[in-house]
């Protein structure tokens, strides 16, 4: 957030910068609607329910358009939803998209000179002074809330309503009564959200950077501590972004964090904590920026691992807002390292294709969505822009991205042109973790052809599926899902400039080796112990195609209740190793070489989300006390270059058209022995050092007290007797804490 003197200065720069007269002038033309008549707002407090908001008739989201309260269109079908539960689904996005609109006119105001918009906006404020005790702090889901189910919306929502109240005073336009109305809201708001803490959580980062918002808002310095510095404070929340940067619950709550860190980074300025003046923390911040473009798909879109959207492209505005105010957070210090690696991210997104926007709660400014795509622009982007990105970008190098190994994420992402493969191999994720230690994600020529599915609707019955093991392209044990547990990684060698990469991640009693060429990859899993187990390794395949060997396919079994139509493949002859899948897909194909004596079955489950139908899969299964699977991969858009496989002991023999590729396993290293000469890929990884605070403000106490021996165990009656009381009983810690609604 700006002070008054930080408003004057940025008209200023307004007027001098293009890119800046124009956004001022997109947002300026968005508004008009606002100016001819006040939106609806919501009578009832938001609900989440399973039918809510969703197509009766196929289960598609509603489209959300703030005009229409209680007529609800479904963009697949074309029929309107109507009735209460679906208002109050509505009501969710209509909350937040009003309190986004009251900051984006009180911007107007401030550094638009548009008096017309200030007034739009102190509607809005009044008009939620008025109702907000009329909401009931009830029917919760996730915390205390009035005008949601959850804390957080609420945090999302007051941090709109406080930013569109403080640009106005800052500019002299708001009056008495409105600031009364203003402070009233925020000091309810505090009382709730502060009563919900959720430790380390993407969603607190957002809690906190409200407090810190009210806590400017009243000149609070208690309040302003407490959510900065505390042991859950904004500062702490750092962690989260593991030394590599990237955000312990993934790439799509990494971007709502990062989104939720900057946002209360502002305001923990005005209060006297610059985040960005201190190298430290600026560091950390810097490479939480970069995270998510290091671990980009071809196609900018991100990875949907763990609990994450599928398929959602990091051109949307939401994101290249974040990047854009990280950006010019970055340009007020002495720029440096971070600037033109951010500069040169956001040159490559800006000139993505056409992108469909997608609805977030944190950012709901292009709402009512239009279906048809849209192409990326910083011209076109919130009121939180025009207060904070750069004038113009900065000079920078072409983005060009890398294999890496992220450490504390565990994920190794080898890259080799337009073809990128990934494997999970380290820590479980918390409560948005999948079960799918040792995932395989591939994607070449443009085709995601083993995706990682990530997760659809929280409240739909197919969320089980996709928080299994068998949705995704990793193995399982005793035909069940992996337990919750972390994996680590072994070994990492991508020699710069090289053709060769690769990656051995461990997990149990399994590892898996994939190694990337420049034509293929090789997979191998091994199953190590004393016992007996059935290994199971599925491929979720993209595209359509078959098994080239000649055979049959009979009915087989994979209980599950998302499968059907299983099958196994019977192969003609004694003589079935390889076989070989081909599959296809806009313009490009994939061939799978199996080069192990396992059993292959087809099967069908739920495709990935948003895609309404179901998809075919292959899965080998194999029983031993030392069992291995080995596969061959080429993706390609021409002849192939791979003529055959076979495996003999540790080595994998690969035919190709230049000649005969030997692949040895030497445990700690993998070798390659090709026509052109040897490559020896090597790499030990070496455990992460223990987590350590960035700022150890006030080191934790364990609670103590004092526990004495009874002779008979109490009644438990709901009296004290038969109790020692001779010393008093506290719930004073933490971890006594409890709330009750």
């Amino acid at each position: 957030m700006v002070t008054a003197e930080r408003l004057a200065e940025r008209r200023l720069e307004i007027a001098a910068a293009p890119d800046l007269q124009r956004l001022l002038a997109h947002l300026t033309e968005r508004a008009a609607p606002l100016l001819a008549r006040l939106p609806p707002v919501p009578e009832h407090k938001a609900l989440l329910s399973m039918d809510g908001g969703v197509c009766p008739k196929d289960g598609t989201a509603l489209v959300f358009d703030p005009w229409s309260p209680d007529a609800h269109r479904c963009p697949r079908c074309g029929e309107v939803a109507r009735g209460i539960r679906h208002d109050r689904a509505w009501a969710k996005y209509q909350h937040l998209w009003l309190a986004e609109r009251a900051a984006h006119l009180a911007a107007l105001a401030a550094l638009g000179g548009a008096p017309a918009a200030g007034a739009r906006a102190r509607d809005i404020l009044s008009a939620y002074a008025a109702r907000y005790f009329r909401y009931p702090n009830a029917d919760n889901v996730l915390g205390p809330s009035r005008l949601f189910f959850s804390t957080y919306l609420e945090s999302l929502w007051v941090l709109n309503y406080v930013s569109a109240a403080w640009l106005l005073r800052a500019a002299g336009a708001l009056d008495e009564a409105t600031e009364r109305g203003v402070n009233i809201v925020a000091d309810e708001a505090a009382t709730l959200i502060g009563d919900f803490d959720e430790g380390f959580s993407n969603r607190q980062t957002w809690n906190n950077a409200a407090l810190a918002a009210i806590a400017v808002w009243f000149e609070d310095e208690g309040l302003a501590r407490r959510a900065i510095e505390d042991a859950t404070g904004l500062v702490q929340h750092l962690r989260g972004f593991r030394a590599d940067g990237l955000w312990y619950e993934g790439e799509n709550y990494h971007l709502f964090a990062l989104r939720g860190l900057l946002t209360g980074a502002g305001w923990a300025a005005l209060a006297g904590l610059d985040c960005f003046a201190d190298e430290q923390l600026r560091e950390r911040i810097t490479l939480a920026l970069l995270a998510p473009a290091r671990s980009a798909l071809p196609d900018l879109t991100f990875p949907a691992r763990k609990d994450s959207r599928f398929g959602i492209s990091l051109a949307q505005p939401m994101y290249l807002e974040t990047w854009e105010v990280g950006l010019g957070r970055l340009g007020m210090g002495d720029a440096g390292w971070g600037t033109r690696e951010v500069s040169g991210w956001l040159q490559a997104l800006y000139q993505a294709p056409a992108t469909k926007l997608e609805l977030f709660e944190s950012y709901l400014h292009d709402a009512p969505i239009a279906p048809i795509p849209h192409p990326p622009s910083r011209i076109s982007l919130s009121w939180w822009s025009l207060l904070e990105m750069p004038p113009a970008l900065p000079d920078a190098e072409p983005w060009r991205p890398e294999s890496v190994l992220l450490p504390s994420q565990g994920l190794a992402i080898l890259r080799s042109g337009a073809r990128y493969a990934s494997l999970e191999c380290g820590p479980y994720g918390g409560g948005h973790g999948h079960p799918d230690r040792l995932h395989l994600t591939l994607h070449a020529d443009g085709v995601h052809w083993l995706p990682d599915p990530g997760t659809g609707s929280y409240v739909s019955r197919d969320l089980f599926w996709y928080r299994s093991t068998l949705s995704h392209n990793a193995p399982r044990l005793g035909g069940e899902s992996q337990p919750m547990s972390d994996a680590v990684c072994e070994a990492f060698d991508a020699p710069e400039g090289g053709d060769w990469a690769w990656v051995r991640g461990r997990w149990g009693p399994l590892n898996r080796a994939v190694v990337s060429g420049p034509a293929y990859l090789v997979d191998v899993i091994e199953l190590t112990g004393g016992e007996e187990r059935l290994l199971e390794l599925p491929y979720h395949l993209a595209g359509r195609g078959d098994v080239t060997l000649p055979g049959r396919w009979e009915p087989g079994e994979l209980a599950d209740e998302f499968v059907s139509r299983v099958e196994r493949f019977v192969p003609e002859g004694r003589d079935a190793v390889p076989i070989v899948i081909e599959h296809a897909a806009a313009g490009a194909r994939l061939t799978l070489h199996l080069g192990s004596a396992a059993e292959l079955l087809r099967a069908e489950g739920p495709g990935v989300p948003g895609s309404g139908s179901q998809a075919t899969f292959y899965l080998l299964r194999l029983r031993g006390r030392n069992a291995r699977l080995v596969a061959v991969l080429e993706p390609t858009t021409g002849e192939t270059a791979v003529h055959g496989m076979t495996v003999a002991g540790g080595a994998v023999e690969i035919t190709t058209a230049k000649g005969v590729e030997r692949h040895h396993d030497d445990g700690t290293s993998w070798r390659v022995q090709t026509p052109a000469g040897t490559v020896q890929l090597a790499g030990p990884v070496e455990s992460e050092p223990p987590f350590k605070p960035i700022l150890e403000i006030d080191p934790a106490r364990p609670p103590t007290g004092a526990a004495y021996r009874v002779a008979h165990p109490p009644a438990l009656d709901g009296t004290l007797e038969g109790f020692d009381l001779s010393e008093p009983l506290r719930l004073d810690a933490e971890d006594q804490y409890r709330r009750a609604e």
